[in-house]
This record gives structure tokens, C-alpha cells and sequence, in this order.
């Protein structure tokens, strides 16, 4: 079944143009966001909005199938982020001056690592978009 353009509108709009994962602006980078399947489709995910989140290209194709990661600092596999169920306060945190994302429990943690959210790249991003005022954005979810 295809998502429809009201569905993905709807998603997007609900997350303020941003990936619901790494937070980054689809405004900001110039590069329209994608509809991720939080439970994939692989493993029997639903195509209804408690099952579907805005990420971007990135982050989507780095969560791919996965549903859980190791947390580093206790070994345990854990489950990913849910940005439908979770508050994204809740397990991360903005650190550097909003340059790197900590995960703050263990769902944070592992998520960081399994969408590698500070990678070389986007943390250089991050810190040209500091500079002329365009992150990190006010999370309140």
C-alpha cells in the first residue's frame, strides 16, 4: 500500500520540516524528507501514522531494517528511538553548543550509534549552521 501525499504532508508538517531522528532541517539542507517505517515493513510495519516518521535520506538509510542496536555503555541490546511513542528530550541531548547529539539513556545511546547522528560530516554541518543562527533547533518532543 503507497503512502499518501496528505499522509507524508501530514508527518512532515508534524515534525517541522525536520528529521525526527538527528533533528536536522530538510529547510536547512535543501533536501525533501522521507517517510520512515519506525516497525519496517520488512518485519510486518504498518503503513498508519503511529508507524511512520519524517527522517531524512541519511538517517533512513542508515536505521534501514534495524529495530535495535547495542547500548556502549551497558552491552545490552535495546530498541531504537520511536519517535511516535517517545519524547525525543526524553533521550538525547544537545552537547558542544548543539554540535553533537548524547544519547542520555540507553535508547539515545544506541540510536546515536546505529544512525552514527555525529558523524564527521553532519557535525561540521552543525557547526556552520551554529554560526549564522539556524541550529539547534528549539526541541520540545
Amino acid at each position: 500500500m503507497a503512502i499518501s501525499e496528505q499522509l507524508r504532508q501530514r508527518i512532515t508538517i508534524a515534525a517541522d520540516h525536520r528529521c525526527e531522528y538527528c533533528k536536522t532541517s530538510a529547510q536547512i539542507t535543501g533536501t525533501p524528507l522521507v517517510i520512515d517505517h519506525v516497525f519496517p515493513r520488512s518485519l510486518g510495519g504498518e503503513d498508519d501514522e503511529t508507524n511512520l516518521a519524517a527522517a531524512c535520506y541519511r538517517c533512513n538509510l542508515l536505521k534501514n531494517a534495524k529495530t535495535q542496536e547495542t547500548d556502549p555503555e551497558t552491552g545490552e541490546q535495546v530498541s531504537l528511538f520511536h519517535p511516535r511513542t517517545q519524547r525525543w528530550n526524553d533521550h538525547f541531548a544537545w552537547i558542544e553548543g548543539g554540535r553533537r547529539i548524547a544519547g542520555i539513556t540507553a535508547i539515545g545511546r544506541a540510536t546515536v550509534i546505529a544512525l552514527r547522528l555525529n558523524n564527521d560530516n553532519l557535525v561540521t554541518a552543525r557547526s556552520a549552521w551554529i554560526s549564522v543562527g539556524w541550529h539547534p533547533p528549539s526541541i520540545d518532543t
